[in-house]
């Protein structure tokens, strides 16, 4: 069967398209809502350091971040936790997007490639921000729902890790498009399997791992934090400059121990 030419850019979300996690303001504005207790959103902010702590390897911790992002859905109903998601979309989302990477992902859309969100958000989530941004489309962790309420358990396997690698060759296998021709970006090197599924992969707002791994292997970075200015007035010499300089900060290192 012969591929199309048909490109795809896949866009990580947490960190790379937002400043945040998409769980945790969906978490926190149902925490105002009034459908848990601080107790409730404490012991999730936990599970959701110590996931991205040591998620990659251990998965125990992935389990019990699993278990604790589904929790705060279970029993409710699946069109008003949308309604909610529209208005935590509002509040918490949109003002938290990165300009830079919707911009980036607009060159593609103008280009007419397609754009798609690749993220361990629940799936309705990651389609209502997909769409708000005029994106093609998401992959993300299916919630499960029974006669209109949340169960409480995902369908299938948490979308992290190597198990978006293996969404986005799903993908490509229906759409028949060949994934030499497309692009990735991530600011985790727990994406580095996905990153390493395209011809194109590149960083945004990269990890310490994953920078080191970036510009070994010539990826493309983008970092639209504290080296933004530096690469608008200096290029983008000055700018892995600062970066650097912002990873061996006294203040940066202190964080790490």
């Amino acid at each position: 069967m012969t591929l199309t030419e048909k490109r795809v850019a896949f866009f990580d979300v947490d960190n790379t398209l937002l400043k945040g996690s998409t769980i945790f303001f969906l978490g926190r504005g149902m925490y105002q809502r009034g459908f848990f207790t601080k107790k409730d959103i404490s012991a999730f902010v936990l599970a959701n350091l110590r996931y991205r702590l040591t998620g990659k390897e251990n998965k125990d911790e992935i389990s019990r971040f699993q278990n604790a992002a589904t929790d705060f859905i279970k029993g409710h109903n699946v069109n008003e936790i949308e309604k909610i998601g529209q208005e935590i979309y509002e509040e918490y989302v949109s003002p938290a997007i990165w300009q830079g990477t919707v911009e980036i992902a607009q060159e593609h859309l103008a280009k007419n490639e397609e754009v798609w969100l690749v993220t361990a958000t629940p799936l309705d989530m990651a389609n209502l921000i997909a769409k708000r941004l005029g994106f093609t489309g998401a992959l993300g962790t299916r919630a499960e729902a029974e006669n209109g309420i949340y169960t409480g358990k995902i369908i299938g396997a948490l979308l992290h890790g190597r198990e978006k690698a293996v969404a986005v060759k799903e993908l490509a296998n229906i759409n028949n498009f060949d994934l030499g021709n497309c692009y990735a970006y991530s600011d985790s090197h727990h994406d580095i399997p996905l990153l390493e599924a395209v011809g194109n992969p590149r960083v945004i707002n990269p990890d310490a791992l994953l920078e080191i791994r970036a510009y070994r292997d010539n990826w493309p970075v983008y970092d639209f934090r504290r080296a933004r200015k530096i690469k608008k007035f200096f290029g983008p010499t000055a700018g892995r400059i600062a970066a650097f300089v912002s990873l061996i900060s006294p203040r940066n290192l202190k964080r790490k121990r």
